[in-house]
C-alpha cells in the first residue's frame, strides 16, 4: 500500500478547513509537529480510527502537537461525518475534483496518517494498527513533554489491525 513513508519530506498542504480558515502545513510546522489524517466519510476503517485520534487530540489540551483530519469529501459530508463521531480537531477538505494533497502524499487506502516533523515524514499508518496508534500517542507525548495518556480504555476490546 503505497504511501510516503517515514524520512520522506512532507509535501506542502495547503487547503480550507471546514470553519473556512486556511491550513498551511509550513506555517503550522513552524509551532511544532503536525499529524495530518487522510480519510474518507464512507470508510468503516476511517469510522473506526478517528475518534481514536480524537482521543489523542483531547488528551493533550493546548499541545503544540497539530492534529488535521483530511477529508476526500464534500464540506456537508464531512461535517455530518464530524458531527457523528465525535470528531473536534480541525478538518481539511482536499478538493474531490483533483485531490491535491492526496496525490502529493501517494494516498491509495484512507485512513492514512503521517506524523510530521521538521518537514519529514516520522511516521506513516495506512488503515488501523493498534502498534502504531500507541506509537503515535508516544510520540505526540514526548513532542509535548507530557506523561503518555491512556489511549485505550480498560475492558475496551481493540483490534490489532484492520486494512484501510
Amino acid at each position: 500500500m503505497p504511501a510516503l513513508t517515514a524520512g520522506t519530506a512532507a509535501p506542502e498542504i495547503n487547503l480550507p478547513s471546514t470553519n473556512g480558515t486556511k491550513f498551511s502545513l509550513e506555517e503550522a510546522l513552524k509551532r511544532g509537529p503536525v499529524v495530518a489524517a487522510f480519510f474518507k466519510i464512507s470508510c468503516p476503517v476511517c469510522q473506526f480510527t478517528l475518534p481514536y485520534l480524537e482521543r489523542i487530540y483531547k488528551a493533550y489540551p493546548g499541545s503544540k502537537v497539530a492534529i488535521v483530519g483530511i477529508s476526500q469529501d464534500e464540506q456537508n459530508h464531512t461535517e455530518e461525518f464530524a458531527r457523528e463521531y465525535g470528531v473536534t480537531f480541525p478538518l481539511l477538505l482536499d478538493p474531490v475534483d483533483s485531490y491535491p494533497a492526496s496525490n502529493a502524499y501517494d494516498i491509495t487506502h484512507v485512513p492514512t496518517i503521517f506524523f510530521i516533523d521538521g518537514g519529514e515524514v516520522k511516521l506513516s499508518i495506512v488503515g488501523w494498527d493498534k502498534r502504531d496508534m500507541e506509537m503515535l500517542n508516544a510520540e505526540i507525548a514526548r513532542s509535548t513533554g507530557v506523561p503518555v495518556q491512556p489511549l485505550f480504555r480498560k475492558g475496551e476490546d481493540v483490534s490489532a489491525s484492520k486494512a484501510g
